[in-house]
């Protein structure tokens, strides 16, 4: 599959599994789940038709890791990023003492007064490391990017998660907690 068919895919794919499921039809389960079978009619009734194979394809190339089958592969989900009110079942873990979070340059200062809060998403996305963070705040403008102390944080009470690809998720970010980069 050519790379415009694979992004025109995954962007159907994190706009219905993430934010609209019923502007097709779906229903997520509890985590997020939804049966292969069913992700598939719902894009063929709605006239964007996706094989099962460059469904698989997807889930395997997507830069970010965006998307995963269950252990059967007869479920999919998005691992993160929803807008819509969804439980992904995800148990509390213990993050890296240090995390990043990337963002546009005009959003720091308001960031470093107000802290991080998680917007219209389930949680605050944090990153392992400086360069995935940095390419997250280029999708703001001119990136800059923040360092967390999540030691400090898990120390104070905050609760961490982390999605089967391996973004960090908390629900909010204090200001004490942040620098820059």
């Amino acid at each position: 599959m050519n790379d415009t068919r694979l992004i025109k895919i995954s962007r159907y794919l994190s706009k219905h599994l993430r934010h609209a499921p019923s502007r097709i039809g779906i229903q997520l389960a509890p985590g997020g789940w939804i049966p292969v079978s069913e992700l598939l009619n719902a894009c063929q009734k709605n006239n964007f038709l996706v094989q099962l194979d460059e469904l698989k394809e997807v889930v395997a190339q997507n830069d970010k890791q965006r998307f995963s089958f269950d252990s059967t592969g007869t479920l999919i989900r998005a691992n993160q990023g929803h807008s819509v009110e969804v439980d992904l079942q995800l148990e509390p873990a213990v993050p890296p003492d240090i995390l990043y979070h990337g963002t546009g340059r005009t959003a720091v200062k308001s960031i470093l007064s107000e802290g991080i809060s998680k917007m219209s998403r389930h949680h605050v996305h944090l990153s392992a490391d400086i360069q995935t963070a940095r390419k997250v705040g280029a999708r703001h403008g001119i990136p800059a990017v923040l360092i967390v102390d999540t030691a400090a944080m898990q120390q104070d009470g905050h609760t961490f998660y982390c999605s089967d690809n391996k973004v960090w998720l908390v629900d909010f970010v204090p200001p004490t907690y942040l620098k820059v980069c």
